[in-house]
């Protein structure tokens, strides 16, 4: 059987990572062994920060019903539990979203859950 080369795999392989790393500074978007070692790393990277963001932002959320709870006379956790507790299934990303921009409609819900709460 004759002997087949790799060439043609190799360059495919490589142009591949090239062009993943393209847009790279210097040496990562030209040479292969570097680029490689620099795509990996981002790819990793990605992935972990496609969790991170999830994490962010309901930081973020929290961080503003906090503020606008306390604005109308209660904490985060007791605004949370007044809420559970009268049924009011609403999730952190609506409620965040409420406190930006229906400060009225906020002002109910916080009333709801002191008056569950005591």
């Amino acid at each position: 059987m004759a002997r087949v080369k790799g060439g043609m795999n190799a360059k495919k392989k490589h142009n591949r990572t090239l062009k993943l790393a393209k847009g790279y500074r210097g040496a990562r978007s030209k040479q292969y062994k570097i680029a490689k070692q620099s795509v990996m790393r981002a790819l990793a990277s990605s992935y972990a920060g496609r969790k991170q963001k999830k994490r962010q932002f309901r930081q973020l959320w929290i961080a503003r019903i906090n503020a606008a709870a306390r604005l109308n006379g209660l904490s985060y956790s007791k605004m949370m539990h007044g809420l559970k507790v009268a049924g009011v299934d609403i999730n952190r990303k609506i409620l965040a979203d409420m406190a930006i921009n229906d400060a009225e409609g906020f002002a109910t819900l916080a009333e709801l859950a002191k008056s569950k709460i005591a």
